[in-house]
């Protein structure tokens, strides 16, 4: 547990540093004369970038470890940062950028790797992944307005500094507060008895069906959640509501993680099946979305406080999900396929957003991707357990 503390603790920094930037990137941007549709560009590119570290994260987690990875990812990352601080041309931050995105590609499937392992259970595992939401959350919460706040005090050039600083630190006592023992992969045994439910469990311990494969299309529901997450991260600050104002915006974007953090705190859905928690919230995500594209009466601010809702169900939910249908030995590759997911929806979502919000609502795209994914979702495969 004292290791899952550590995790949370470094992993807050690190999403602190990441959703502070949040706000502030596409005024920085504009203010290097950037087009609309090349900022667009910027922020898909940090996601793609993603992929091939994403894929190096998935074999290296599970043949060396997580720690050398959530160190490197942290300390190298802050030291861009420094760099971007530096930033006078719009190229430049796009190469800046481009490499950030392949550095931090290494952390997420590290970090969560980590925490699958050291669960006892589902139940536990189910909880960890709900505290990984959890941080995740409380960080974007107070992040995007300190972003936006102190860029309004010191400047993008010393905020980003200051980002990076935090950074490099946290990397450092990432050495010191990470611990790890390798976990031998669970061997196929005879006294292996599966659950009503197909599950598999072992002296009521973790193990799944060594026959089980999760589905490729499975994955369009991260690909699709991550890019309208994508889409409304770049119109937020684009938005008649906000612009010329980045103080707004950070606030605009508190409002979502403060939604996130009202149903993350509802822990009795950690005893509903992880499979029907990412229907369910995927299906209201995609309402909230359609609501927006066709101007619906409710205010903004309570729309992206329910967006926030449904994110804070979902996102645990595909944690646990994967971990609960994969052995141990395998983690490290299937939260790195996770990523992937994420990265490529990240990708398109401001992309579409930048070349296509003149001639269609950013808002229905979003909404359009979202069911096209649990339209093709298979499931049968899945089976549908509700813990207790």
């Amino acid at each position: 547990m004292r290791t899952a503390i550590w995790l949370y603790l470094f992993m807050f920094v690190a999403f602190f540093d990441l959703h502070a930037q949040y706000p502030i990137l596409s005024p920085f941007a504009l203010s290097l004369g950037a087009a609309p549709s090349f900022i667009g560009l910027i922020m898909g590119v940090y996601s793609i970038t993603h992929l091939p570290g994403n894929l190096l994260a998935g074999y290296g987690v599970d043949k060396y470890g997580s720690k050398f990875f959530i160190v490197f990812s942290l300390i190298v990352a802050g030291i861009i940062l420094l760099f971007q601080s530096g930033v006078q041309d719009p190229w430049h931050l796009l190469y800046i950028r481009s490499i950030s995105g392949f550095v931090l590609a290494f952390l997420s499937p590290a970090c969560l790797s980590l925490l699958a392992r050291i669960a006892r259970d589902r139940i536990e595992q189910s909880k960890l992944m709900t505290g990984n939401g959890l941080v995740h959350t409380l960080a974007s919460v107070v992040s995007p307005a300190a972003g936006a706040l102190l860029v309004a005090k010191i400047g993008f050039t010393t905020a980003f500094s200051v980002l990076g600083w935090i950074l490099i630190i946290t990397g450092i006592l990432a050495i010191f507060g990470v611990r790890e023992h390798k976990i031998a992969a669970q061997p196929r045994d005879k006294s292996t008895v599966a659950d009503h439910h197909g599950y598999a469990l072992k002296n009521e311990g973790l193990n799944v069906k060594s026959d089980f494969m999760i589905p490729w299309l499975f994955f369009l529901i991260p690909v699709a959640l991550s890019c309208s997450q994508g889409i409304l991260f770049f119109e937020l600050p684009l938005m008649q509501a906000s612009r010329g104002s980045i103080l707004t915006s950070g606030v605009f974007f508190t409002l979502v993680s403060l939604g996130a953090l009202c149903s993350i705190s509802l822990w009795f859905l950690n005893h509903v099946s992880p499979f029907i928690r990412t229907v369910a919230g995927s299906l209201s995500l995609a309402a909230i979305f359609f609501g927006l594209a066709i101007q619906w009466p409710i205010p903004l601010a309570i729309s992206l406080f329910l967006i926030g809702m449904a994110k804070g169900v979902i996102f645990p939910a595909l944690a646990a999900l994967l971990a609960s249908n994969t052995s141990s030995n395998r983690y490290g590759r299937v939260f790195s396929i996770l990523s992937i997911s994420y990265s490529v929806g990240a990708f398109f979502g401001p992309m579409l957003a930048g070349q296509l919000r003149d001639h269609i609502s950013s808002y229905f795209i979003a909404f359009f991707i979202l069911m096209l994914a649990l339209s093709l979702l298979p499931l049968r495969t899945f089976k549908v357990p509700v813990t207790t």
